[in-house]
């Protein structure tokens, strides 16, 4: 099927893949992208990550389905034009942009560096009302416009199919992570689930010089963990005797499981004053109060990261050699992609090929 015949169902500027409604399939679709304005970057985007949001949205797990929809919030790119304004970025620079495109730039959160706890509601980069009224649409397409605020510069030789996972999975553990002091050597980590975020939590922890922990249900993820990955210790989370022995050792854990788990047996490994933050989505959680109290231990929860953060973290990555393990598919395959990711099998992340597929 032509690019052509198949788009038929839009027209525009800018050719992407999308869902047409709770199926969630995605197939070419043509829209529109904005003119760049003075302080606008235009983006060719060679690559993007697949994301669990890219399985929720667009079947309307979330029930705020707007169709047709445009997936994609892990983007890398190529600047090929920017505005009269534009003083950051040049063309020919490689770029990505995240989970957010733009805020309200003027609330206590924004002025300090937080645009995604913005007052008035970061405007995610997809399925979402931008301020002008529009629907944002994401990076399974050919290029992409952003104001230069929310579009981050990528070393040259840094690899943009590994930046792409960055700007979502990278920053959702890094950030928390830098939040609560946890770049110190000799710290000790835990981590929660071993997919895209769990990976590069642990990545982080060892650039970090932590002793680093994964817990996870399957024995099979052993040696991925230990082996693959540099994982100071695995622990199987249903082996009592192994959870036990860990009690009270633990400065932080990164929680990055979506499924419903025992929250209450991860708080008795912290320290006292240990944290657990959440960054996966579990329906619920259920904790004693008195294993807060009696321990100063606390449960906190983060999604991304403020620009800042999100830069600092690309130029860390790049400095210490930092990338996540991908699989590279084209767009043809992202619905196949997709079925794979809910299945949890790829490591770790899945990358579109946008540049060479999508034509």
């Amino acid at each position: 099927m032509s690019s052509e015949s198949s788009a038929a169902n839009g027209n525009g500027n800018c050719l992407g893949w999308a869902a047409r409604d709770a199926s969630g399939v995605l197939s070419p679709y043509k829209f529109n992208r904005r003119d760049v304005q003075a302080e606008d970057v235009s983006i060719k985007i060679t690559h993007c990550g697949i994301c669990h949001a890219d399985v929720g949205w667009p079947r309307n797990k979330t029930g705020d389905a707007t169709y047709p929809m445009v997936p994609g919030h892990e983007i890398a790119g190529i600047v090929q034009a920017v505005g009269s304004n534009v003083h950051r970025f040049k063309v020919g620079d490689h770029v990505g942009v995240g989970t957010y495109t733009n805020s309200c730039r003027d609330c206590e959160y924004c002025n300090d560096g937080l645009e995604v706890y913005c007052d008035r509601g970061a405007v995610y980069t997809y399925n979402r009302f931008d301020y002008d009224g529009t629907i944002t649409h994401g990076g399974f397409s050919t290029f992409t416009v952003v104001h230069e605020r929310y579009c981050f510069k990528i070393p040259d030789d840094y690899p943009l199919a590994s930046a792409a996972p960055l700007l979502c999975a990278g920053i959702t553990v890094y950030s928390p992570m830098m939040d609560h002091k946890m770049n110190r050597p000799g710290k000790s980590l835990g981590v929660i689930g071993l997919g895209g975020l769990g990976h590069m939590a642990v990545k982080f922890g060892k650039a970090f010089g932590l002793k680093v922990t994964v817990f996870s249900t399957s024995m099979s993820k052993k040696d991925e963990a230990l082996t693959l990955l540099g994982a100071d210790n695995f622990v199987i989370s249903s082996d009592q005797d192994q959870m036990m022995a860990l009690t009270k050792s633990i400065d932080f854990i990164i929680d990055t499981a979506s499924g419903n788990h025992p929250i209450e047996l991860y708080m008795s490994l912290l320290k006292t004053a240990g944290v657990l933050v959440l960054v996966g989505a579990p329906s619920e959680i259920k904790l004693s109060p008195l294993n807060l109290i009696t321990g100063k231990r606390s449960i906190t929860g983060s999604v991304t990261g403020g620009t800042k953060q999100i830069q600092e973290m690309i130029n860390f990555c790049a400095a210490h050699n930092v990338y996540p393990n991908i699989e590279v598919v084209p767009i043809q395959y992202v619905n196949e992609a997709i079925e794979r990711l809910i299945n949890k099998d790829v490591k770790y992340r899945f990358v579109v090929d946008i540049e060479n597929s999508l034509k």
